[in-house]
């Protein structure tokens, strides 16, 4: 394969090369020495060879046409007079062909053969060398030849590759081996913080722009910059999460290389992987999850049934009923988990499922909880303001919303019994604010930042507790997000607990009938 094979995979951008191209660091023009003679071709092997050049042979014009498309050669020497297929027709059919049609073809024919060059010259041959030929000028006419064309290729790869990824969501760019960046794309120099204009030069490497916002990560990824990566690693630019934003993960790939006269061009790809490492940090937090909060209320279960069958006609009554009492805990925070869960992943579902809901109906949904609770104090206003508005929001998720933030209030307050307030106000004719705030315990910045996220446990900071699987303000944030709400929580800046704002898309003046 052709070093050059970006040009086959623009619409993919195509991942690397064969392990021995990898170990390239220059590029060798190649050329295709097409003669019938042994004796000549040998010639031409010691002439070129020694020049660096990458040489490939044919023995007919038939031979001729199957290595050019295999081999790809950046220069063709071509001898006019060969049996089976002549000089003359092979190069009428190279220029005929898209692929093959630009490769410069050196024609040799007889010093004083005149008509074989005006036929060489309407065949589309490129230039002429005659024989016997002088070893100079031959080198001399094939080292012009393969570095104009060199050129040539290099600037139209780079133009069809500027051209494709300026069209791309991804960020590309072309590094050389001291770390210059010789074109960067528009998505390539935002994801750098760089002028978005592509006309304008980056002067600084890509290395020092890059560890500005982000960290390079792993070390041993980075040691071969900006070749490739082992086999087994790879690199990621990562702006750390903080308390206003979520980590940020960018993979750099060198995914192939353009030739250059002294040094290869390496084609990077940036790619936002955010969203990948995120589910796969979920699916670590679940499967840790799973392992504390399912499997220990697990076994409990099943070692107090197991007791029960080996030893119920031994066992006093009262040994019994304390059995079956510790194993119903256990299965019942067995069964909460599985709720927990079931409901987080159904949430977004779940937001607009049902009759609508009319936001003046807020008291009286308040008031079931408050007593399903036990909750003493809960003042609430605003709500007889909103006779016509209908919450796109159904009753359910509504319901979800308001017990796990009522619950959080009363779990986190240090006697469990909060005096909670509750306010609903109108913001425009789409959005109103409901805000839930409580008089308990504040959270540190860090868990201020990571409560919307799952299996995020704030209550083991508190009191050590580990009974639910951290789903509940994950929940109610995806139930808010699944209709274009928003929420944040903050502590109460004039006395201690949280304070719960969520803006929610209403329909307004369109009461249930």
């Amino acid at each position: 394969m052709p070093a050059t094979k970006l040009l086959d995979n623009y619409q993919t951008l195509s991942d690397s090369d064969s392990d021995s191209e990898k170990r390239m660091t220059t590029y060798k023009s190649r050329i295709l020495i097409v003669d019938d003679q042994a004796l000549m071709r040998d010639h031409m092997q010691r002439l070129l060879g020694r020049e660096g050049y990458e040489l490939a042979y044919a023995v007919n014009g038939v031979d001729a046409l199957q290595k050019v498309e295999s081999f790809a050669p950046d220069l063709i020497l071509l001898d006019v007079r060969m049996p089976q297929m002549d000089g003359f027709e092979v190069c009428r059919r190279l220029r005929a062909a898209p692929d093959t049609a630009d490769i410069p073809i050196i024609m040799v024919t007889a010093f004083d053969d005149r008509e074989a060059r005006l036929e060489g010259l309407d065949a589309g041959a490129d230039d002429f060398i005659p024989k016997p030929y002088d070893s100079i000028e031959l080198r001399s006419r094939v080292r012009t030849i393969t570095r104009l064309n060199r050129y040539r290729r290099l600037m139209a790869e780079r133009t069809k590759f500027q051209l494709v990824a300026e069209r791309s969501e991804n960020g590309y760019l072309l590094i050389n081996n001291q770390d210059k960046i010789v074109f960067a794309n528009a998505k390539a120099r935002v994801l750098l913080g760089q002028p978005i204009d592509t006309n304008v030069p980056l002067s600084q490497p890509f290395l020092m722009l890059a560890r500005r916002k982000y960290q390079c990560e792993s070390d041993q990824a980075w040691q071969d910059w900006p070749s490739w990566a082992d086999e087994n690693t790879q690199r990621f630019l990562v702006r750390p999460e903080t308390v206003e934003s979520a980590a940020f993960w960018l993979r750099v790939e060198t995914i192939d290389y353009l030739p250059s006269d002294e040094q290869m061009v390496w084609v990077v790809a940036l790619k936002n992987v955010t969203e990948q490492m995120a589910a796969k940090h979920d699916v670590w937090k679940f499967q840790r999850a799973i392992h504390h909060k399912m499997r220990t209320p697990l076994i409990g279960m099943y070692t107090g049934i197991q007791f029960l069958h080996d030893y119920m006609s031994e066992l006093p009554q009262s040994d019994v009923e304390e059995l079956v009492r510790t194993a119903l805990e256990h299965g019942d925070r067995l069964k909460n988990a599985v709720e927990d869960i079931l409901r987080y992943v159904d949430s977004p579902t779940l937001a607009t499922g049902g009759q609508p809901f009319m936001l003046n109906h807020l008291p009286q949904l308040v008031s079931t909880i408050q007593d399903n609770l036990d909750i003493k104090t809960i003042h609430w206003g605003g709500f007889e303001d909103m006779a016509q508005t209908t919450a796109v929001l159904s009753e359910r998720p509504m319901e979800l919303i308001l017990y796990e933030l009522l619950e959080n209030a009363q779990k986190f307050h240090p006697e469990h019994q909060p005096i909670i307030d509750i306010q609903l106000e109108q913001i425009d004719e789409k959005m109103v604010r409901l805000v839930v705030q409580d008089n308990g315990r504040v959270l540190t910045p860090e868990q201020l930042a990571n409560v919307w996220s799952p299996y995020y446990q704030v209550e083991k900071n508190f009191t050590g507790e580990v009974m639910g699987m951290g789903l509940g303000l994950p929940t109610v944030a995806s139930l808010v997000w699944s209709v274009g709400g928003r929420c944040r929580i903050f502590n109460r800046p004039d006395d201690a607990g949280v304070r719960v704002e969520m803006i929610l898309p209403v329909r307004p003046n369109q009461p249930v009938v």
